[in-house]
């Protein structure tokens, strides 16, 4: 069977920095026990318990599109997401 994975979606205003660092305190190891894998100003991604979650940013004008992948994290992303 292969697995399904999930790209979701959202607009923001907030600096990619701040997107970054708050991925990191709700999917890394304080929360949600992912291991970081890989980051740069632009993306970060996760693995652990056998998934990954990879976070990506893309900056138009004074919006930012957080496209967020997973295979196997969908509810824990869909949450980070929700995040004000």
């Amino acid at each position: 069977m292969k697995p399904i994975y999930r790209v979701l979606s959202l607009q923001t205003r907030l600096k990619p920095e701040v997107i970054i660092f708050k991925a990191d305190q709700f999917l890394g190891k304080r929360s949600e026990q992912l291991e970081e894998k890989e980051r740069n100003p632009g993306w970060i991604s996760f693995e652990g318990s056998g998934g990954y979650v990879f976070i990506s940013i893309v900056a138009a004008g004074r919006t930012r599109t957080v496209d967020a992948e997973t295979g196997e994290f969908g509810y824990q992303v869909r949450r980070f997401l929700e995040m004000p």
